[in-house]
């Protein structure tokens, strides 16, 4: 333990980091959200670098960015081979799950199967921490995975598949917001212990996210950056009304309502 510990010094030494760092922007934070929000294989990080997970929420557009290109790829491939739309656009969200490891996929049915599956704040928190998913949850995933399938498959025929990545990125966007406006509603969890970003990392955030979509979309990301926003707002709205702020699953949840949202937003205009 005690040789370990001088290793990780040095290399955090090495790199410019430093033990409760306050910082808003380092370059560890890239692979640090990485980490955070997906089941790539990464190399192992410091272990002092984990103290920063609420100010790595800058970028976490950037992981959204990484998750979508794959994504993106795996759609154009399968449009190569002559799959149809329908069948492409599954398996882009066939790799945004995998890569994600389902953490966002999770969090949304066990938000609805606690908001609507409680009647108190108490067992509204302990539905959603059990693993066990309830008939709200298993809706939520049929018809909002549905959605988002017929979307991708819409920008797919109309040639727009790299406009996916700012959906990817935008909806990444909204978690920090929450972390920052919302209070914990538990005194666990991994929402507790990521802690709460500074505002210049949900800034930063928000304008990184509108940045790539402005890049990919043009004067177009207006309209389904709104509908996201408005989404994520009413998200929020209920979450401090039911349970009185946000979890880990309330962000999982608000990240694919908000993807979704700026999907078929997009997919109507084009």
């Amino acid at each position: 333990m005690f040789n370990r510990s001088i290793q990780s010094n040095k290399t955090l030494k090495g790199a410019g980091v430093h033990k409760n760092d306050t910082k808003p922007f380092l370059l560890w934070d890239v692979p640090l959200a990485l980490v955070l929000l997906t089941r790539l294989p990464l190399p192992r990080l410091p272990d002092a670098v984990f103290a920063r997970q609420a100010q790595a929420a800058w970028a976490f557009p950037l992981v959204g960015l990484v998750v979508g290109l794959l994504a993106c790829c795996a759609g154009w491939v399968a449009l190569s081979v002559s799959l149809p739309p329908l069948a492409s656009a599954g398996f882009v969200v066939a790799v945004l799950i995998c890569t994600t490891g389902a953490m966002h996929e999770d969090g949304l049915a066990d938000t609805f199967d606690g908001i609507w599956g409680g009647f108190t704040t108490e067992r509204r928190l302990e539905i959603m921490k059990d693993g066990h998913i309830g008939a709200y949850g298993v809706l939520a995933l049929l018809i909002s995975q549905l959605i988002r399938v017929s979307a991708i498959a819409a920008l797919l025929t109309s040639g727009a598949i790299w406009t996916i990545l700012a959906a990817c990125a935008f909806s990444r966007a909204t978690m920090p917001v929450l972390m920052k406006i919302l209070p914990s509603a538990r005194q666990s969890g991994l929402s507790h212990s990521v802690g709460v970003p500074g505002v210049w990392s949900v800034v930063a955030s928000l304008g990184l996210a509108a940045l790539i979509a402005l890049l990919l979309i043009g004067a177009q990301a207006l309209v389904p950056a709104v509908c996201a926003g408005l989404v994520v707002g009413v998200l929020a709205l209920v979450a401090q009304a039911k349970i009185g702020g946000q979890t880990g699953d309330i962000l999982g949840a608000a990240q694919q309502l908000a993807e979704i949202a700026f999907l078929l937003a997009l997919a109507a205009q084009l």
